[in-house]
């Protein structure tokens, strides 16, 4: 999947890649130097951000996205985006809400320059047990 055209389609881009299991076209739809916050107050770039999002895709699950309200001023986009990986039954259920930023670059395709999954409730679910 080509990187997003609009910034409300950066979640679902995020999520095909994401379910694919390829970490690294996961990486490109974040800019260069994009944050990743993979608990609350523990935000990282580069290598340790990737390696950060690939633990989320080592659970196994899927992700499924909902983006729930998208505010544009620009080149830039605010992004609040409900997601689940596993539930229904699965043995894995981490659920969120998304508060994220993206940037529209010269090539005009939208990425990630903060990704806070737990951005707006904290943590919720039960981990994987």
């Amino acid at each position: 999947m080509m990187l997003a055209q609009r910034p409300e389609d950066v979640p679902s881009v995020f999520a095909e890649r994401f379910n694919g299991g390829d970490a690294e076209s996961v990486a490109e739809v974040y800019e260069g130097g994009g944050v990743f916050v993979p608990e609350p107050g523990s935000p990282l770039t580069g290598e340790r951000a990737h390696e950060a999002n690939a633990r989320f895709m080592g659970l196994g699950e899927p992700i499924d996205v909902r983006p729930r309200h998208v505010y544009v001023a620009g080149d830039i986009a605010l992004l609040i985006v409900d997601w689940v990986i596993g539930g229904d039954g699965r043995p894995v259920h981490v659920e969120g809400t998304a508060t994220d930023v993206a940037r529209r670059g010269r090539d005009g395709r939208w990425r990630y320059v903060i990704d806070n999954p737990f951005g707006t409730a904290g943590f919720r679910g039960d981990g994987g047990r």
